[in-house]
């Protein structure tokens, strides 16, 4: 009969569970007696290999070694896995900058960060170098895997027999190891960790490879680091110059840099470079007679005085550099745009004019910064002493600018409606508790705006302000290059706000450069260790006109007039024509004075560090007469260049010497024509009195003779004269001064030369 459960559904699972318990216990009971088996027959064995006697200790020995061994490497790759961790971006870049600085010529004028330089390939160091370093380093490099036993059971039999540690057993790879990754603790947990990390180096770089990373990033004592560096602070030459003596010298530094660095100590210098050559003849790398020279001639290094260097401009453009490359580049070669002789006689002018004059009125201090018209600092004066103060006034302290800040408010000013010629009154203003008073506690009435800044009147540009805004004048002001914070108040125009001398630089460039933005700088171009250019300035910042240029020349025509007669006369400049603005705070704390010419702008401040006042001090005094000695230095040897829409007497008058030349030139060229008879004689006459004026003299007055006006001629018939259309009739000389020359003959002579 039909079982009545056998198709039910529970039933089934029933039996399938039950088939799956009885498979389990099978499998355990039979992996059960294949162990027992298998354990008697090894003990079965074992009963046959039974030692006795020594025999019996030594397997003993053997086995807890090999257990504490397997044990030790369980511990060992734990422990490897931490130093993995600090594998994982690869190599570890250069965290310190290593930075040469050139000047705008190309001489080098000072380093910054530490000293390295990682230029050289391996095969342009010398031989003995290289074997100088095997030789002391790790004689084995080339047939190790990165941890030599062979070396450290020898250093460990030696240092026995010396009593002490005559030799160390880590190789050269793990020496790199540690100069990567680790510090130079000494503790059983870092030599783990050298030993794993020096193994992962010998997997992931060549020999080759591996010694010239070490030669690159070893320090070498001096702040050096590397090879390169190394001779050049040392002796002064190229790494591929290294004498024998020299080599062996440099090489001992890898054991104890410090101890052995030769302008600390000569003579431990030179015994470590004997022990070097004498290895070198152990290792076989060379014979008693070819060290014989490096030992009776030792290497001497070159003196390490202190070079005159211009720190202050070297610690600002550091920090330019560090901006511009950020975490890219380590090793760098930057062009500044410094000129050592103007930054020299910069410096004297300062130092003499505090030594001269300090005690006098009380002062210590001074900075001053020289730019040309887009920002290209020139000079940095940053203070009296570099090696007493390390501060940089000139780029990080703020000071309050006086009136020398009056220019941004009459710019601002002149952008909103007003001229030079508009009249404002200066007569006493009150806002809310606040009366400002002129300097001669005086007041004129009705002024122009040129007359109120030459004269450096204070109501005028509080009126304007109130006039125009603060917030318009402060908007301006930075927009022209004032980076710190001015708060607005309404001291405000009369300079209560504090900035720094390289902000006042930068903002009066605005005004050199006819309104275009000066962005002040001092890097020119940036190459990375393999000379390739990875900044260049010009290619990233091109000019921008921010101020109109109506503006620039009413601003510019004011500020001419206060050196030539308002409050700057002592700023004023032999053959150049120069504009700027005097600057005395409150209780006279601070001293400016800032101004321009075509080819530069400069400010100057004089002050004490403590902020105590000064023996009344003005910005007309020692900051224009510090102005006018930087600024004659700095116009040496240079193109004059004009001021924008200043008419400069003198530098046209060298332009209409050129002219004339040129003129002369050409007329002579027409003249020898006529043997051709391609021109009329009536041409020729015109000819011959045109050049009759260009070579008058001056007259009583100072004025030159005016050349006449050339106008079109109709065309000469070809039959009389053979003259073509286009040549010029005379016209009685125009009236008017020198001014009317340039432009007469530049109208003229391309008719001239037509023909």
């Amino acid at each position: 009969m039909k079982d009545p459960f056998q198709n039910s559904t529970k039933v089934k699972w029933k039996y399938r569970f039950l088939a799956l318990d009885a498979a389990v216990d099978t499998g355990l009971y039979r992996l059960r007696e294949t162990l027992l088996r298998w354990l008697e027959n090894i003990n079965s064995v074992m009963r046959h290999l039974r030692v006795t006697g020594w025999r019996f200790w030594l397997v003993q020995m053997l086995s807890g070694g090999l257990t504490m061994g397997v044990f030790g490497a369980l511990f060992a790759l734990s422990w490897a896995l931490n130093d993995m961790d600090r594998t994982i971006g690869g190599l570890p870049e250069q965290e310190d900058y290593a930075v040469t600085f050139l000047d705008r010529f190309g001489n080098e004028i000072g380093k910054r960060g530490i000293l390295q330089d990682d230029s050289f390939e391996l095969q342009d160091l010398p031989d003995n170098f290289i074997k100088a370093v095997l030789a002391t380093e790790d004689r084995r490099f080339f047939e190790h895997f990165g941890i030599d036993f062979l070396g450290l059971a020898r250093a460990v039999v030696e240092n026995a027999r010396a009593g002490g540690v005559v030799q160390g057993g880590s190789t050269l790879t793990q020496q790199l190891a540690k100069n990567l990754f680790l510090t130079n603790e000494r503790t059983l947990t870092r030599k783990i960790d050298e030993a794993f990390l020096s193994l992962w180096l010998e997997a992931r770089l060549t020999k080759r490879q591996i010694l010239k990373l070490y030669l690159d990033r070893a320090y070498m004592g001096g702040g050096t680091y590397g090879i390169a560096a190394a001779s050049e602070y040392y002796f002064g030459k190229s790494a591929k110059d290294l004498t024998l003596a020299e080599s062996a010298m440099l090489a001992g530094l890898f054991k104890a840099p410090t101890k052995y660095a030769p302008h600390v100590n000569l003579p431990r210098a030179r015994a470590r470079a004997k022990e070097v050559l004498i290895n070198m003849v152990q290792a076989g790398f060379l014979t008693e007679g070819q060290i014989v020279g490096a030992l009776r001639n030792p290497a001497t290094p070159v003196d390490q005085a202190e070079k005159d260097t211009p720190n202050y401009f070297l610690d600002w453009a550091f920090e330019e550099v560090k901006r511009i490359v950020g975490d890219k580049h380590r090793v760098l070669t930057v062009k500044t745009s410094i000129d050592m002789t103007v930054q020299r006689q910069s410096e004297q002018a300062i130092d003499s004019i505090l030594r001269e004059n300090g005690k006098r009125y009380d002062v210590s201090e001074a900075a001053a910064v020289l730019m040309e018209p887009d920002g290209a600092v020139v000079a940095i004066i940053g203070g009296k002493d570099y090696g007493k103060s390390q501060f940089n006034r000139a780029t990080d302290a703020l000071r309050q600018p006086g009136s020398s800040f009056k220019p941004f408010v009459y710019t601002t000013a002149l952008m909103n409606g007003y001229t030079p010629k508009s009249v404002i009154q200066d007569a006493p203003i009150t806002i809310g508790n606040w009366s400002p008073k002129n300097y001669g506690r005086s007041y004129s009435g009705p002024v122009t705006l040129l007359n109120a800044l030459r004269r450096s009147i204070n109501t005028v540009p509080v009126r304007l302000a109130q006039a125009i805004g603060r917030d318009k004048i402060v908007a301006i002001a930075h927009k022209m290059g004032i980076h710190s914070e001015l708060k607005i108040t309404r001291s405000l125009p009369l300079g209560a706000a504090e900035v720094s001398v390289m902000d006042m630089a930068t903002g009066y460039a605005v005004f050199a450069s006819g309104g275009k933005k000066a962005v002040a700088h001092g890097v020119l171009q940036i190459l990375d260790s393999k000379g390739r250019v990875i900044y260049d300035y010009n290619r990233t910042h091109k000019p921008e006109q921010i101020i109109p240029p109506e503006t620039i020349a009413g601003m510019n025509e004011m500020l001419v007039s206060v050196i030539d007669a308002g409050t700057g006369r002592r700023a004023q400049l032999e053959g150049v024509k120069a504009a700027g603005k005097t600057g005395t705070t409150s209780s006279y704390k601070d001293a400016w004075f800032c101004g321009f010419t075509g080819n530069y702008s400069a400010a100057v401040w004089f002050g004490n560090d403590d902020n105590h006042d000064t023996r009344r001090l003005t910005g007309g005094n020692l900051p224009a007469i510090a102005w006018q000695k930087i600024m004659t230095a700095a116009h040496q040897q240079v193109e004059l260049k004009p001021m924008p829409y200043i008419e400069d007497p003198i530098l046209f008058q060298k332009s209409h010497q050129n002219i004339q030349v040129a003129a002369s030139g050409r007329i002579k060229d027409m003249k020898d024509q006529r043997s051709n008879q391609r021109l009329s004689p009536n041409v020729v006459r015109q000819l011959d009195q045109l050049s009759k004026l260009f070579q008058s003299e001056e007259d009583a007055s100072g004025s030159q003779t005016q050349p006449p006006e050339l106008l079109p001629l109709p065309a000469a018939s070809p039959k009389t004269s053979g003259a073509k259309p286009g040549l010029t009739q005379l016209k009685p000389p125009p009236a008017g001064g020198l001014s009317e020359l340039k432009t007469a003959w530049h109208r003229n002579q391309s008719l001239i030369i037509s023909r």
